[in-house]
């Protein structure tokens, strides 16, 4: 098996490239995949996302190290393991990030990555629907691949929740994808007529109608590599071990988790650590498996005093007749991931742009899908975006088959814990404003007696779960920067012809969900492959607040 590039793995980043090298008919693509097909309601309905996440069939099924700071903890770290990667598994929810984070990406070496350049290729990824709701159409894509929506926000209480944020002192914004993050206002999706619309739908499938497009099952154990260049990926298939050859390049698009994992197997990382596993040291890049970043969430939960909830569906009838509405109609409440309003707020006087993300939830409900006790109840999930702790994906052994090592080292950062303690607070304060008066019941959590600082503490230990946002462990930069494992090309810098392309690369977390940005990597990082040149940086000056300085509102 041989063609000009080979890239290995279906998911965000993945299929966005496999579609656009394989575009113009002259190049043959090859994209390894080890997970199976995305066919089935748990998977395609928006409602159902909490399932295909904790199914083995779809998840890599990863696992941190026990995490000092939240008390030794083993937190989920699901990776999508399907045609599709993660965004065949995700929450749907898209968010671009703010502009001043990839203005940060340029500072950090990234050169080429800044607002102004990346703008362009989100507008070119995007097939955005909400024209016409408000929102800046100036700003957002029309013909993409990727379907953007919103959610109908029928539920009375996504609107509560944004005039709640307004009554508080806050912004509300019309489109946080658009010129202004910060605010509350309506989230968006990628779903398409009831559908989620994961990179599989938008990119992959249609390009493998092509001729010179093909999609591999198999096992990717390495990336070979002869004097210095990648020209070939070994993969496993029915037992037997066999290489598959790239005329042109090899691009690994395997997470943030299994990219780094794959370097190293491939002698590509820390010398000593390399050498520690027997691995064959081709270039020693102490960076790869640096640098990992996560979003960590708590969600706080309120008891509804009226019977307005999706709770109502949330027994065997109502869940069969939501189940029968979306097989048959693509409507009803599974027809959206039911995160229809959020929040991008400032924690305090002298940040800049937002660093507190909120998703709203019309029930109370717990990550592993059940409900809350109470019966009818609302949830803010909430957490900061730009933590300082920083963790580390490594090996455990040199067998392509094991797990690698996943530490978050969540918490580590003393920032970290008042920061969570702000972002409760500041939840209890919008539930208590008025507009959530006809709907409130107790707080059901942390629970009205938690509140000192050492009790909200305890309650963020206990409590704080992975947003599944991992990033940045082949972090890009500039080719003398010994930290950096890619140059602002994707390119692994010491060895030829071998190219990183999805969440790894990211230099800082961005603000919110990282499906977007993960896409747009591909969508950028494929112009780079084909040697054309980057689209022209649009200048689109973001909405920051006069009162930054002075105000957190």
């Amino acid at each position: 098996m041989r063609a000009d590039f080979v890239i290995i793995g279906s998911g965000s980043a993945g299929s966005a490239m496999a579609h656009r090298l394989s575009e113009d008919g002259k190049h043959k693509v090859i994209v390894l995949e080890y997970g199976g097909t995305d066919i089935g309601p748990l998977i395609q309905m928006p409602g159902a996302l909490s399932y295909p996440m904790s199914m083995s069939r779809y998840d890599w099924g990863f696992k941190s190290e026990p995490e000092p700071g939240l008390g030794g903890r083993r937190l989920a770290t699901p990776r999508g393991k399907v045609i599709g990667g993660s965004s065949s598994i995700n929450g749907m929810v898209y968010v671009r990030g703010h502009a001043r984070d990839f203005d940060h990406w340029a500072e950090a070496g990234a050169a080429g990555w800044s607002f102004a350049d990346v703008l362009p290729y989100f507008k070119r990824m995007e097939h955005w629907h909400a024209g016409g709701h408000g929102g800046d159409p100036d700003w957002r894509g029309k013909d993409g691949p990727l379907h953007v929506t919103r959610g109908r926000r029928d539920n009375p209480l996504f609107k509560t929740f944004v005039e709640a944020g307004k009554q508080a002192g806050f912004e509300t914004t019309d489109d946080y994808n658009g010129q202004k993050q910060e605010g509350f206002g309506p989230m968006e999706q990628t779903v398409w007529k009831g559908r989620r619309w994961s990179a599989a739908n938008a990119y992959l499938k249609p390009a493998l109608k092509r001729d010179n497009l093909e999609l591999v099952r198999c096992f990717a154990r390495k990336v070979v590599i002869e004097n210095g260049r990648a020209v070939g990926v070994e993969i496993e298939r029915g037992g037997k071990i066999e290489t598959v050859f790239a005329d042109r390049e090899v691009i690994v698009s395997a997470s943030a988790i299994n990219s780094p994992k794959l370097l190293m197997l491939s002698g590509i990382g820390p010398s000593a650590h390399l050498k520690q596993h027997g691995i064959d040291v081709v270039a020693d890049r102490p960076g790869v498996g640096q640098n990992l970043q996560d979003h960590l969430e708590l969600y706080i939960q309120q008891a509804c005093t009226q019977p307005i909830t999706l709770f109502k569906h949330w027994n065997l009838l109502g869940k069969a007749l939501v189940g029968a509405q979306w097989l048959f109609f693509k409507t009803g409440p599974g027809a959206s991931n039911q995160f229809e309003s959020a929040a991008f707020v400032r924690s305090r006087a002298g940040v800049e742009y937002p660093d507190i993300q909120y998703h709203f939830l019309p029930i109370a409900v717990r990550y592993d899908g059940q409900a809350a006790a109470e019966g009818h109840g609302f949830q803010a999930h909430v957490g900061p975006m730009r933590s300082k702790s920083r963790g580390s994906v490594t090996l455990n052994s040199a067998d392509p088959g094991e797990a690698p090592k996943i530490f978050f080292n969540y918490m580590s950062d003393p920032q970290d814990w008042a920061d969570f303690r702000h972002c409760i607070r500041l939840t209890r304060e919008i539930f208590a404003q008025p507009a959530f008066d006809p709907y409130r019941g107790k707080e059901i959590l942390p629970g009205e007696t938690v509140q000192s600082d050492d009790a909200l503490d305890a309650h963020i230990r206990d409590h704080a779960e992975s947003a599944y946002h991992p990033c940045g462990t082949c972090r890009m930069g500039q080719a003398d920067d010994p930290m950096a494992v890619v140059d602002p090309h994707c390119k692994v810098i010491g060895v030829e012809g071998l190219r990183v392309a999805d969440s790894s690369v990211f230099p800082r977390i961005t603000n919110g969900n990282l499906n977007a940005p993960s896409i747009m990597v591909g969508e950028k990082a494929s112009d780079h492959i084909l040697g054309k040149p980057a689209l022209a940086p649009e200048n689109g000056e973001p909405w920051i607040s006069p009162l930054w300085d002075e105000s957190d509102r």
